[in-house]
């Protein structure tokens, strides 16, 4: 999508939500509605009124210009300083809309679902998985996002088969998004004897988390099965039935959680990523439509493209996207993602700025 239209898209929600936030009808209704309003208002704002100003300037601009052709000198000096300075305010604001648009028309979102499962490798992948929510999470920690453990698949030795979070915090989803796609990692196992190098692979699923009224989910629309939680290898570590399964009946997906001890909070917690689901299906099939556009290499977020590899023996990271390679790998692994996601967004950041000096 060209950068302008996604503007217009944006300026467009943000008109509706605010006539959403004054309309009396929406006003007596659920006070969750309102706060997800708010909330999604909130997130458009500042690219939103920006937007506003930007054109309100070139309306502006468009006016002055039939003053300069005015036969009254005093009248065209005054004309031509006026329309300097519009346009030099005007420049300002559309360099800095496009640096809000980095990322795509949901890169101010500030909650999205992270999705790690474990690939080819058994036990080294599952630990492998382990590891690399381990550098997300100590990421997250110097953003001060907020982390929360949605769903779980533990394995033997402590690593995970699947592990979903949800991470909430200002630029969350612009950095993260880039996440998305294979990762393969080159190291010796702690099970390896002879001490050879292995190749084991996890992938990752970086989706923005809808709000409550972008997505539309009723109980008829999903089957819901409840079960007792278990542990690594099967074993049942409840005896009640706190764990959720939602089947949704038009697309097929399933979502199922059970960490938490609450059949209600495990509802809640997959109601969430069901919908974050169901938004990525939609977001991909909008894609799908204007597939003809240039799409950024960066941004696909195709889990069956290998985008990194993690090889511990050269301590080398190296992002194969934009040939980046950097031999620090234990500092990126404790959780100084930085130089990675900047190089991602500096990458992104130049693509969209030839697009648009070509438009």
């Amino acid at each position: 999508m060209k950068i302008r239209e996604q503007l217009e898209q944006t300026l467009a929600r943000f008109t509706e939500l605010e006539t959403m936030m004054s309309d009396p009808a929406v006003l007596a209704g659920e006070s969750g509605n309102m706060a997800n309003i708010l909330r999604e208002h909130g997130g458009l704002s500042k690219t939103a009124m920006k937007y506003r100003r930007y054109k309100k300037l070139s309306e502006d601009v468009k006016d002055l210009a039939s003053m300069l052709a005015s036969g009254d000198e005093d009248e065209k000096a005054m004309a031509e300083a006026e329309v300097a300075t519009l346009r030099e305010e005007r420049e300002k604001i559309w360099d800095e809309l496009l640096e809000l648009s980095v990322g795509g028309e949901d890169a101010n979102r500030s909650r999205c679902v992270m999705e790690i499962r474990a690939g080819t490798g058994g036990e080294e992948a599952a630990l492998f998985a382990r590891d690399l929510f381990e550098m997300y999470r100590r990421y997250a920690e110097t953003k001060s996002w907020k982390v929360e453990l949605m769903d779980s698949s533990p394995s033997e030795r402590g690593g995970f088969k699947e592990i979903i979070l949800s991470i909430d915090g200002d630029g969350a989803y612009r950095e993260l998004q880039f996440e998305s796609g294979g990762h393969r990692v080159q190291r010796v196992p702690e099970t390896e004897a002879q001490g050879r190098v292995h190749t084991s692979a996890a992938t990752v699923a970086v989706m923005p988390e809808p709000e409550d009224i972008e997505i539309e989910l009723k109980p008829e629309d999903y089957r819901l099965d409840k079960f007792c939680a278990s542990g690594p290898g099967g074993q049942h570590v409840n005896k009640t039935e706190s764990a959720v399964r939602l089947t949704h009946l038009e697309s097929g997906l399933v979502v199922q959680c059970q960490d938490e001890k609450s059949q209600h909070k495990n509802l809640a917690k997959a109601l969430r990523v069901l919908k974050t689901r169901l938004y990525e299906v939609k977001r991909e099939t909008e894609r799908q439509e204007r597939s003809k556009e240039r799409m950024s290499l960066i941004g696909s977020g195709d889990r069956s493209e290998r985008i990194r590899t993690y090889n511990y023996p050269q301590n080398r990271l190296t992002d194969h996207r934009i040939n980046l390679t950097l031999y620090k790998l234990d500092q990126i692994l404790t959780g100084n993602l930085e130089p990675v996601s900047s190089a991602l967004l500096e990458y992104e950041r130049a693509m969209l700025r030839d697009d648009d000096q070509a438009a």
